[in-house]
């Protein structure tokens, strides 16, 4: 009787052990993208490697939230996001483990758009657009962000509001770069040159160029080449050939680049394919089909973006001295300085 119990105390160790082993054979990601062709990716990953991808899709605040609350029970591996200023604070509340950097990841990869525990995966310009109206090519000749704040463009410029993450993370790069105490002299200046107060998302900015409520705006490059597509309505479409873009710092450090990427969370119960995801998606199959349907920038040498994008400019100079990492240290700073400068 009790060689028999052995038996089957043997059997179901090994039954749970294929259980554990089958339930291994995947990867759960929590992404604040909101893109249906990062689906279709996955489904691309899943038929190459067999391991299925679960995907709970959401804002960031909410699943930061879960993943915080549920700590050791959370069953996400990674969580992926648009912007550095987000991973970068995330990781600060020590969510995240090594891991993003594995060889495969540092050999495609700028050591600035990554760290140890997350890596970007594409690659976002966040810039100026104006109106050829109303602003000629010798009025921008050499212009930064920081000329964003010259009195020569008082009541000329919109931009979203201070609580927008994309801005916190432009901001947090000036702070990088010239310090707190100008960069709050600089944000006063910018909310003296506004042409109303900060409302909207970015294709909004650009809407105002177009409709003539202000003459400069600051928007990522992808919701230019949205606009152009179409996909937004023939009155986008039409409001988006109205205005030119213009890459700023071409003469210093170069345009503020910022990222989407994912990082591997600390309880991840599939940490191995987690990994073999993130290098799944810095592959040239991978960044052709986002670029193709992002309209952001290819993370990797050797693709090319979207035509649309393409005729924007490729030669323009990146930033790629300021460590996007900074973006999440610099934050608070950031937030700061815009709210003391009344930025709505």
């Amino acid at each position: 009787m009790k060689k028999v119990s052995l038996f089957i105390t043997a059997f179901l160790a090994l039954f749970i052990g294929f259980v554990g082993i089958s339930k291994a054979n995947e990867v759960n990601i929590f992404s604040a993208r909101h893109y249906d062709s990062d689906i279709q990716l996955y489904q691309k990953f899943t038929e190459k490697t067999g391991i299925k991808v679960n995907v709970v899709s959401g804002k960031d605040k909410a699943l930061q939230k879960r993943i915080t609350e549920e700590g050791k029970d959370c069953v996400a591996d990674l969580y992926i996001t648009a912007d550095a200023g987000r991973l970068g604070a995330f990781q600060a509340k020590g969510m995240f483990q090594r891991g993003a950097s594995s060889k495969a990841i540092k050999a495609v990869v700028p050591k600035n758009f990554r760290t140890a525990y997350w890596t970007g995966i594409a690659k976002r310009a966040r810039i100026i657009y104006y109106s050829p109206d109303r602003v000629s090519d010798s009025d921008l000749r050499g212009m930064s962000y920081e000329d964003l704040a010259d009195p020569k463009w008082k009541g000329k410029v919109v931009i979203r509001k201070s609580n927008n993450v994309y801005n916190q993370s432009l901001v947090a790069s000036l702070i990088s770069n010239n310090g707190k105490k100008a960069t709050a002299e600089w944000a006063k200046g910018v909310v003296a040159n506004m042409a109303r107060d900060s409302k909207g998302n970015d294709r909004a900015q650009i809407l105002a160029v177009a409709a003539g409520e202000a003459d400069l705006a600051v928007a990522n490059t992808y919701y230019l080449a949205l606009m152009l597509s179409g996909k937004k309505g023939p009155e986008q479409q039409a409001a988006a050939k109205k205005v030119k873009p213009f890459f700023p710092n071409q003469d210093n450090r170069g345009t503020h680049m910022n990222i989407s990427g994912g990082g591997i969370l600390k309880h991840a119960p599939n940490k191995a394919n987690a990994i073999k995801l993130l290098e799944f998606l810095l592959t040239k199959e991978a960044q052709q089909h986002i670029v193709n349907n992002t309209f952001e920038y290819p993370m990797i040498d050797g693709v090319r973006p979207h035509k649309l994008v393409v005729q924007m400019g490729l030669d323009f100079k990146q930033d790629l001295k300021t460590k996007v990492s900074s973006y999440g240290r610099k934050q608070a700073d950031a937030l700061e300085v815009m709210l003391a400068a009344k930025w709505k």
